[in-house]
């Protein structure tokens, strides 16, 4: 576990779980570029060090702290040394995990991996670390999503759950914190090729499945953009939109058994 203190108590910080790679270490860099300090989160052992050499050398802090999220005791132990050491501006929980699996096939640890981190160390986070964001002029907390949220999927299950309770918890937030100074705000992407297997996957699924691709370095600029517009309810291009007005309007019994069928046959191929 790697911690490090803040050189300058005045300044005033972004905490980034899952920060790493991917979205996260996009979001990391965006908010450096935005002249905006960050405190890393990530599993140890996944480079969060590279990450923070890349915001040192656009002029703003990074400190890092490595812990599994999935923990209660992790997550509390991160929101005391926060709380310490750094006066919170934005909080941004970008950590969670997901698959494609049959529900008989997944292990005990791989279901409780998804609730643990979707759910509950979102939760538990923004609950700890809300007191300490409280205390600035305006403070921002931006939970993310996915497009999952908008309807149940057989052969993923447990994911578009959590990700339906990340959306819930956020938009309730949102209305209860209406009157302070923080302000709630949740975007759900689509798929993001952050690596070279998820872009194989991506790129084998067709033109429809390809045409609202965003690389995470576009969907952190958007997202950080909307944030500080003080949208709640973040849309990243008009694919997103489409998405989210289908399965808003289209029944459930209508898109569950097409979600489902497409779900199916990405298992098959593999």
């Amino acid at each position: 576990m790697t911690h490090t203190v803040p050189s300058n108590k005045k300044r005033t910080y972004a905490l980034i779980t899952g920060a790493s790679q991917g979205l996260g270490k996009a979001f990391a860099l965006e908010l450096a570029k935005r002249q905006v300090s960050t405190i890393l989160v990530s599993l140890p052992g996944e480079g969060l060090g590279f990450v923070a050499t890349k915001v040192e050398e656009l002029g703003q802090e990074a400190h890092i702290y490595e812990t599994d999220l999935t923990q209660k005791e992790n997550i509390a132990a991160l929101a005391t040394w926060v709380n310490q050491h750094f006066e919170l501006y934005i909080l941004i929980n970008n950590a969670g995990c997901g698959g494609t699996l049959r529900f008989q096939e997944a292990s005990v640890d791989y279901l409780d991996r998804i609730i643990q981190l979707n759910i509950k160390a979102t939760a538990l986070l923004t609950h700890q670390l809300l007191p300490n964001l409280m205390q600035r002029e305006k403070a921002y907390v931006l939970n993310v999503g996915s497009v999952a949220a908008y309807s149940p999927i057989g052969y993923k299950t447990v994911y578009p759950a959590s990700k339906a309770f990340i959306h819930n918890l956020t938009r309730g937030l949102y209305q209860e914190f209406a009157d302070t100074n923080v302000f709630f705000s949740v975007v759900n992407p689509g798929p993001m090729m952050t690596n070279g297997d998820s872009s194989e996957r991506l790129l084998k699924q067709g033109f429809f499945a390809k045409m609202g691709l965003l690389p995470p370095e576009r969907v952190a600029e958007i997202a950080l953009r909307q944030l500080f517009k003080r949208d709640t309810l973040i849309m990243l291009n008009w694919v997103n939109k489409l998405t989210w007005m289908v399965m808003k309007f289209l029944p459930v019994y209508i898109r569950l058994p097409l979600l489902t069928r497409a779900i199916k046959k990405e298992i098959e191929r593999t």
